[in-house]
């Protein structure tokens, strides 16, 4: 990887460009790890630009609100992806020189692309060009992306596999550090590239957006599932194994999420005979999918190909028990009858069994995985994911892996009364603190509303005081929110 820059003191503010070929509205673990980047950075005071495709055909820079805060995201001209139903892709047709004037007006201190795509590659050879120093996260699997290549012939997969992967490794390569969510998505970068010093550190989540007091006493139990609905996440899978779940256990499927396989899903529902039992939500507001989390018996992962998965990690914060495909990344989040149990990846008649296994359960049971799952979501901390990412934009030497990867993390949980009483008041705290942040950001927000979505300036004629204004217009709400996090920090010590 290449070396770059100068490293810039600690104290400075950051003026950080993030590269991705997928953001909101898109509904997938890199657009929501992209999002809570751009938004930690900005609470913690700065300077965040964001590239990403158009959600339509109006393209140019706007402010809009992400992670409850603005940001100023410039929106590329995009096309939709052939076979999908929602993803869209950067126009190439003069991408290059459109990201370079934007990178010479902003002049980052760093560029953190998301991916070896258009615009993570494009973004990665302006950054050499302007001498800025550029990291790179992996959040791909070129096998998942050849499925919507549909000029492809089956036959040459493989081959267009292996010819993918040497493209990741080329644009890869030219960033000054890489990293990936997980020490498994690192070790399936090295065994697929050269890249074999990749850094893993974990997408990080705020688990006091989710953790809760609620109990699992749904009536009837609720097995939950919560992300796209495309191929490689195998919910044809779930449904064929939740057919088998008898009906006397009156155990209902809730399936949150929209994609390419959505109609041929419901349609297959319909014919396994399970209209009555499975209901599909589609794309939800953030509050409904955290009242969806609170009103589940325990949340399941049917995907194969999961680098880390936001959706059970949310879960988990939730205090969830989890029931997950034993593949990729996914045995790293569950560990079997502490806070869920793993099934074997594809295998219908096991994951079948184990929904009847967690459905059979008392609530005490439940209760205890649930409280472990919160537990084991400590080490995710999403504050210290972007303090890492801050120590990799000013370019300091010995970054280390997030806590996931201690030797610590893999030990068995074994709950104590002690342990058990200050989750609860996590919870509680937790619950709390985002009623407040609620009502004192309703005001701001409410405010910024009317500009949401609208242009701030089109095509090359942007003016990024723009930026300063925004942050003036919610310095107060962040002021309130870092006292209300930092008393909340020092309660939990």
């Amino acid at each position: 990887m290449l070396e770059s820059a100068v490293e810039l003191s600690d104290e400075q503010p950051l003026r950080i460009a993030i590269g991705c070929d997928t953001f909101p509205p898109d509904i997938n673990g890199a657009a929501r790890f992209a999002e809570r980047l751009a938004g930690g950075l900005a609470r913690k005071g700065h300077e965040v630009h964001v590239f990403a495709p158009s959600t339509n055909k109006r393209f140019g820079t706007y402010r809009e609100i992400h992670d409850g805060v603005p940001i100023v995201v410039h929106r590329l001209k995009s096309y939709a992806v052939p076979g999908h139903k929602s993803l869209r892709f950067s126009s190439p047709i003069g991408l290059r020189s459109k990201l370079g004037r934007l990178v010479a007006r902003i002049e980052p201190d760093a560029i953190h692309i998301q991916s070896h795509l258009l615009v993570g590659r494009y973004l990665s050879l302006v950054a050499a060009e302007k001498r800025v120093r550029l990291i790179a996260t992996n959040h791909t699997v070129p096998e998942n992306l050849i499925k919507y290549a549909f000029w492809i012939p089956k036959f040459l997969a493989g081959f267009a596999s292996s010819l993918s992967w040497r493209d990741t490794e080329r644009v890869l390569l030219r960033a000054e550090a890489v990293t990936t969510p997980t020490a498994t998505a690192s070790a399936i970068l090295a065994n697929s590239t050269s890249i074999d010093n990749a850094l893993a550190i974990s997408c990080g989540i705020d688990a006091s957006q989710f953790a809760t007091t609620g109990t699992l006493v749904s009536d009837p139990p609720i097995a939950l599932y919560v992300g796209r609905l495309d191929f490689e996440k195998r919910v044809q899978v779930l449904l064929e194994a939740f057919a088998k779940v008898p009906t006397r256990m009156r155990l209902k499927l809730a399936i949150v999420g929209d994609g390419s396989e959505r109609k041929s899903l419901e349609r297959w529902s319909e014919e396994l005979g399970l209209a009555d039992r499975v209901r599909f939500y589609g794309e939800v507001p953030d509050e409904e999918l955290k009242r969806a989390y609170e009103g589940c018996t325990f949340f399941v992962m049917p995907s194969i190909a999961e680098l880390q998965s936001i959706a059970t990690m949310e879960a988990m914060a939730s205090g969830r028990p989890i029931l997950a495909a034993n593949a990729a990344a996914l045995p790293h989040l569950v560990y079997r009858e502490e806070n869920g149990v793993l099934f074997e990846a594809d295998d219908v008649d096991d994951l079948a069994e184990k929904m009847i296994w967690l459905a059979s359960q008392s609530q005490q049971k439940l209760w205890t995985m649930g409280q472990a799952s919160l537990r084991r979501i400590q080490s995710h901390d999403i504050s210290t994911t972007i303090s890492r990412f801050e120590q990799l934009y000013r370019g300091e030497l010995g970054v280390k892996p997030s806590s996931d990867n201690e030797d610590t993390y893999t030990q068995p949980i074994r709950l104590t009364e002690q342990d058990s009483s200050q989750l609860k008041q996590f919870a509680a705290r937790a619950r709390t603190l985002r009623d407040g942040a609620k009502r004192l950001a309703s005001g701001v927000i409410a405010r910024l509303d009317e500009s949401t979505g609208d242009v701030i300036e089109k095509f090359d004629d942007i003016r990024f005081e723009v930026v300063k204004k925004s942050l003036s217009a919610s310095k107060a709400l962040e002021r309130s929110i870092r006292r209300a996090l930092a008393r909340f920090r020092d309660g939990r010590r």
